[in-house]
């Protein structure tokens, strides 16, 4: 029988007592994982730090939940470089881990003709960039992130009445972009995407008040039936890709810009929740996809 790793962190493995308050959704992506395999494979939990040779007894290994590895990118990356050396299927493998692990990945998007959010991208942020950004932007208001991150940590918003303190840093690479409100007014569209087949759409909301849509902050998700422009904007982002062969995984996330079109958040390779729970036919559609590969 194979044998698949979800590669996961203490934040998220069960029973851990660093556990995160979000780690139910590590729950839930594997419970639909094996749900879809009615056993025929055996999926295991565990560290993605554990020992290189008990990581290489495994046939596959899925990014299920290493939500630390933006703290360790490098490490990370030789991890999984050691996994595909030792003839483990690594997936999302490391072509596309590295190319999506820096989230300047957006601007080469952009360049292929994908629609994205207008940034900037200093190689450190201080409030001097930020002052600059509401001026470029033309805008009152604008969003600060960390290249190298994930689930909102890190980040940051700003007013132009309610600016950066003078000590603010970030003392790495960021990236700053001007707030669109639509992330309140209608909220973000994720697209689930297994083999490049459209799994499920949903709407992910805000709540009370804040911009952040991760459950960590209250945010709320529905299951969506995209438009079908909507849904052609998702699909044309994962054709922009710039990879032979479509990730086992993907999910796109877009927000509506003021003119009506869809432009992309993150395109999500690496380690993205993929919400079982509004795609009921998800489980089932990785289950095969992780099966061909195996085959």
């Amino acid at each position: 029988m194979p044998k698949i790793a979800f590669l996961a962190c203490p934040a998220t493995l069960p029973g851990s007592p660093t556990r995160r308050p979000d780690a139910f959704e590590h729950d839930l992506q594997i419970g639909a994982l094996r749900d879809g395999l009615k056993g025929r494979a055996e999926v295991t939990e565990i560290d993605w730090r554990a020992p290189l040779a008990e990581l290489a007894g495994f046939d596959l290994a899925w990014l299920g939940t290493p939500w630390d590895y933006t703290e360790a990118k490098d490490e990370f990356l030789a991890r999984l470089g050691e996994l595909e050396a030792a003839g483990v299927i690594v997936c999302n493998p490391l072509e596309v881990v590295r190319w999506n692990a820096d989230k300047l990945y957006l601007k080469e998007l952009a360049q292929r003709g994908a629609v994205t959010i207008p940034t900037l991208w200093p190689e450190r942020a201080d409030p001097a960039d930020v002052h600059a950004a509401f001026d470029h932007f033309a805008t009152d208001r604008v969003v600060v992130k960390r290249r190298v991150g994930a689930g909102a940590i890190g980040q940051d918003s700003f007013t132009r009445d309610n600016p950066p303190p003078a000590d603010w840093r970030i003392d790495q690479p960021a990236m700053i972009q001007p707030f669109l409100p639509a992330i309140q007014r209608e909220g973000e569209l994720s697209f689930i995407f297994v083999d490049g087949a459209l799994s499920h759409a949903l709407l992910k909301q805000a709540t009370g008040g804040d911009y952040r849509i991760q459950s960590l902050y209250g945010g709320t998700e529905t299951p969506l039936d995209p438009a079908p422009a909507d849904r052609a904007a998702a699909e044309a982002v994962m054709a922009l890709l710039p990879f032979d062969q479509a990730p086992l995984y993907a999910r796109i996330d877009m927000v509506r810009l003021e003119d009506g079109q869809l432009a992309v958040i993150e395109a999500e390779l690496i380690e993205p929740y993929l919400y079982p729970e509004q795609g009921p036919g998800f489980g089932p559609m990785l289950a095969e996809a992780m099966l061909r590969r195996l085959a």
